[in-house]
């Protein structure tokens, strides 16, 4: 924003002739290892992340489970964490994908995951893949290894993202102010967003986001949803001791708190919380933070391109609306148990509801009360 932009023209020239976006990539990871020390994971360690894993993603049905991350695609885009994964730190999906495959094939890990006492079917292969976010196509990470007879396996979930990803594409243009007919015209004009220095908002993200729903999936198959509510898979009847949502609520619950009070904050106070206009930002220190215009304040939050189109309003800022399939006696002893949980709830910054015999009912703590639909 300032004559010093002078020097960065022939890098905007070069960057103007380059439209092609392609989905994120990462390496396949060679072991595994702990973070800080560089020491391998021990196999009593790895078997106890496969058991926790699967019993949080519910134990597989399928000979052939893929694990996708999410990553998005954009170029000049100091913000471009906000659209990335907010459970991976701002990174992408997609290695987290791929350590756990490596960790869940090890024939050794699903032995003593047998032994004690969950079902695999046979053959069991897992394979990682990242969703992009941009263009919403999924790009699988073969596996040499994979049997043979799940080739058809993998063939039908690639027909079917394949298809998913063309719905999702037209759903989503008319908000971005594309009208490209043809699909494959539609792809690329996605692409080139995220390909495009000058283009201030690559996609939506997860504007407007309401809601998180953990019960099984067949309570909101088929409903629309309008892309607005985080779902996890979660069947009550085979959790009696609330260990698996005790760690959704101090896991997914959280994150998904986290990315609507963002959200929340940058909307309804934009002045503080808000990271001002991009066409304005400048970046400090390669990733310490943004400036808007000259003045020398930080500037945290969602910048307005990632809230508003210009005329209106796209995120309507509401707290978090948290249902639960679940008794209320273990929704209870879990909020006892956990404070981080409890001060969320009981301090509102989020609404807990849960399915109840006879409706919706919300949570207080001084007791549950029914939701009026």
């Amino acid at each position: 924003m300032e004559t010093t932009g002078i020097a960065w023209g022939w890098k905007l020239i070069k960057d103007s002739l380059r439209k092609q976006a392609t989905v994120p990539q990462c390496e396949a990871p060679a072991g595994l290892f702990h973070t800080y020390d560089g020491e391998p994971i021990a196999r009593h360690e790895k078997i106890a992340l496969a058991k926790n894993l699967l019993t949080l993603l519910g134990a597989p049905t399928a000979s052939l489970l893929v694990l996708v991350g999410h990553d998005s695609q954009s170029e000049n885009n100091p913000h471009h964490a906000g659209l990335t994964c907010g459970a991976c730190g701002g990174q992408g999906g997609g290695m987290n994908a791929r350590v756990a495959a490596a960790l869940l094939n090890d024939p050794e890990v699903q032995q003593a995951v047998q032994h004690a006492g969950m079902t695999l079917p046979s053959p069991f292969h897992v394979l990682a893949a990242t969703h992009c976010t941009l263009t919403d196509r999924v790009h699988v990470y073969r596996d040499e290894q994979m049997p043979e007879a799940l080739e058809d396996a993998l063939a039908a979930f690639e027909s079917g993202v394949h298809v998913a990803g063309e719905a999702t594409r037209l759903e989503r243009a008319p908000d971005l102010g594309l009208d490209d007919a043809d699909p494959i015209e539609r792809l690329k004009t996605f692409a080139m967003r995220g390909a495009d220095w000058s283009q201030p908002r690559p996609e939506w993200g997860l504007v407007n986001n309401a809601a998180l729903i953990l019960a099984p999936r067949a309570r909101t198959q088929g409903k629309a949803l309008d892309g607005r509510a985080f779902l996890h898979d979660y069947r009550p009847e085979q959790d009696p001791e609330g260990k698996v949502l005790e760690g959704l609520m101090m896991a997914p619950m959280l994150v998904a708190s986290w990315i609507n009070l963002q959200y929340y904050a940058s909307t309804v106070v934009p002045g503080l919380y808000g990271a001002g206009n991009k066409l304005l930002h400048s970046v400090v220190g390669g990733h310490v933070g943004v400036i808007e215009g000259n003045s020398p304040q930080l500037r945290i939050g969602l910048p307005e391109q990632s809230l508003r189109d210009g005329e209106k309003l796209h995120h309507e800022p509401l707290r978090l609306t948290v249902v639960i399939d679940a008794p209320r006696e273990r929704i209870e002893a879990i909020i006892e148990r956990q404070p981080v949980v409890a001060d969320l709830i009981n301090h509102r910054w989020l609404w807990l509801t849960r399915m109840g015999e006879g409706g919706l009912e919300r949570y207080s703590p001084e007791g549950w009360q029914p939701v009026v639909v």
